[in-house]
């Protein structure tokens, strides 16, 4: 264990990741379903990165109905806000904070201590601010997420493969870039394959298979358990989570795991929850005709926000689905259990468990959505099990709101 990791660990031995209820809302539709702190950026997801950073127990504070999936650790605890991506000069940031004191940044709580008998941190308004130096790196906004991406793997990569050493790469007709950039771990097959790293490091997790043809330029990260298949083109600044299948062309977009996007078709700065499946062909647009500034659903809102990028592309929440040849206008945010299929493009935000497309939609009812997710998950070898689908029923129920034809009907 270097320094670093033993003064954290002597100071404090458990972690508690609280959900920021003014940045939660703003992560929508993906903290339908997890915790700010369970977001996968780079190529771990935030909470991991605590973990490897500081050796660290790690438990959440989140909302009620997430809460047993994502349970929190009985006793005295550092509360730290889940949006924050730590680095190295976390932990000095940290190193002088007492349990007397609340470590803010402008408005924000970024860390303070928490007793074993409170329940929340509305203890933190009698303690002593403490306002940061500099400004710490923060996931604020849904498409934060494939903007910080290609960093977050450079960090990562140095976190993961410190001290260790990588696999060889064994077929000869893989062509390597840069190999000093590129760790691949025990497990993996690659054939026939290019693999440039001279833009940024590459890291290809256990037990994964890249097929013939895949063309791949770093920073990029293959998690475990993944496939690239045959002919893939992997630009920088992309993530593709544990236990999924990518084809076609990928750019700048972030998939969380156990999703498949197996086929041809375009996916750019975009970001994938996990038990998504993308039909063949299926296309999203990631910059409008006239080269505006894209303009994003914001749930905090009930609106449209300007997010003020060029290009942006899908935000798709878990357990969403579309059929082959689906194409998504730029800027478009699908939430939770939603199935899109047919010609032409779909509106721009498409609610929780929505069933259409182009010609209109109306609801996917909860016992069908759950038979078609339970049909998925059982592919994988896994069980949706009660604590899941109770989660997602409150999110059916939460979200009937944005689903208008209910409402007009």
């Amino acid at each position: 264990m270097d320094s670093g990791r033993l003064f954290y660990f002597c100071l404090m031995d458990s972690i508690l990741l609280f959900d920021d209820p003014a940045i939660r809302g703003s992560l929508l539709p993906f903290t339908f379903t997890r915790p700010v702190s369970d977001i996968r950026v780079g190529i771990l997801k935030i909470s991991e990165k605590w973990g490897q950073l500081t050796g660290a127990s790690i438990s959440f504070l989140t909302q009620d109905y997430l809460q047993k999936k994502f349970p929190r650790k009985a006793g005295k605890a550092l509360a730290i806000n889940g949006a924050w991506l730590p680095d190295n000069l976390s932990l000095g940031v940290l190193k002088s904070l007492s349990s007397k004191q609340a470590l803010y940044f402008g408005k924000t709580l970024i860390a303070t201590y928490i007793g074993e008998t409170e329940k929340n941190l509305s203890a933190v308004k009698d303690k002593e601010i403490v306002q940061m130096d500099s400004e710490p790196t923060l996931l604020l906004k849904t498409w934060n997420i494939f903007q910080l991406n290609g960093a977050e793997i450079r960090k990562d990569f140095d976190l993961i493969t410190k001290g260790r050493k990588s696999a060889k790469i064994t077929d000869p007709h893989t062509k390597v870039y840069s190999p000093e950039n590129i760790f691949i771990e025990e497990g993996s097959v690659i054939r026939a394959a290019v693999l440039n790293a001279d833009g940024g490091p590459i890291y290809i997790g256990k037990n994964t298979e890249i097929q013939e043809g895949s063309l791949i330029r770093g920073p990029f990260a293959l998690c475990e358990s993944s496939t690239l298949n045959m002919g893939t083109k992997i630009k920088g600044d992309t993530t593709v989570g544990p236990f999924s299948k990518v084809g076609g062309e990928v750019s700048n977009s972030v998939i969380f795991g156990y999703s498949n996007k197996g086929h041809e078709g375009f996916l750019g700065n975009s970001v994938i929850g996990e038990w998504c499946n993308m039909g063949a062909d299926t296309n999203t647009s990631n910059l409008k005709n006239n080269y505006s500034p894209v303009k994003l659903w914001d749930y905090t809102v009930g609106n449209y926000a300007n997010t003020g990028l060029q290009f942006c592309g899908l935000m798709l929440g878990d357990h969403s689905k579309c059929g082959i040849n689906t194409m998504f206008n730029t800027g478009t945010v699908v939430g939770v259990g939603s199935n899109i299929f047919g010609s032409g493009f779909p509106r721009k935000f498409i609610p929780s468990f929505a069933w259409g497309g182009e010609e209109g939609f109306s609801t996917f009812l909860f016992p069908k959505f759950l038979e078609t997710s339970k049909a998925v998950v059982a592919r994988r070898g896994l069980e949706l099990n009660v604590e899941e689908q109770e989660i997602l029923r409150t999110i059916f129920e939460m979200s009937k709101n944005y689903r208008i034809w209910e409402t007009s009907s």
